[in-house]
């Protein structure tokens, strides 16, 4: 909680001194195929006892800030947070990322790639147990440009780790190490910019 604050009182300070920027703001769906390669045989297995794979569905929200430079290409700072279910266990993720943009192609198109860091709080399915943990990753996607104001996001991937709660991190009586989970993420959705 006290990263988000301090990551807002950031971005609210240098946003109005950088002149001709662009903000972006989304709520998207997004998918995650969460995945371990050791199974949890214990009460507080994150994917379900013996199961080393899961999909979790939910919103995924943020902003993006683009600061305005000389070059083809743009740099900027993203906020996103994603609520997602599966198995009947959840998991909060709350990222910071460096974005990085342009564009390549024709027009309407616009790749973009955003290393990011945060943390990811999961909850087990058979108890409100939590584990809050650091994670970091990889987002890339394609926008296209639909309107002055609205881009349709065609496609947007991203991979990356965390550390759920376990079995072994909630001290359930197992042995195994378990290690960081695999977080592979589809989404889709509207980004809605503004000048």
């Amino acid at each position: 909680m006290k990263l988000r604050s301090l990551v807002v009182a950031v971005v609210l300070v240098v946003a109005p001194v950088v002149a001709h920027a662009q903000t972006g703001l989304f709520l998207n769906p997004i998918a995650m195929r969460i995945s371990n390669s050791t199974k949890d045989t214990g009460l507080f297995a994150f994917l379900g006892q013996n199961s080393t794979s899961q999909m979790f569905y939910g919103p995924e929200f943020g902003g993006y800030y683009d600061f305005k430079t000389p070059y083809a290409f743009k740099a900027g700072l993203e906020m996103r947070d994603a609520i997602v279910h599966g198995n009947n266990a959840s998991l909060n993720s709350f990222l910071v990322g460096v974005r990085i943009s342009g564009k390549p192609f024709q027009k309407p198109w616009k790749p973009y790639v955003e290393p990011f860091i945060g943390a990811g709080t999961s909850e087990a399915p058979t108890t409100a147990i939590h584990v809050t943990k650091a994670q970091y990753g990889v987002f890339a996607g394609l926008d296209y440009e639909t309107h002055h104001h609205i881009d349709f996001r065609a496609v947007e991937i991203g991979y990356s780790s965390l550390k759920t709660v376990s079995s072994q991190t909630s001290g359930g009586n197992i042995t195994t190490t378990i290690p960081a989970a695999t977080v592979l993420s589809i989404s889709t959705g509207l980004v809605f910019r503004f000048p």
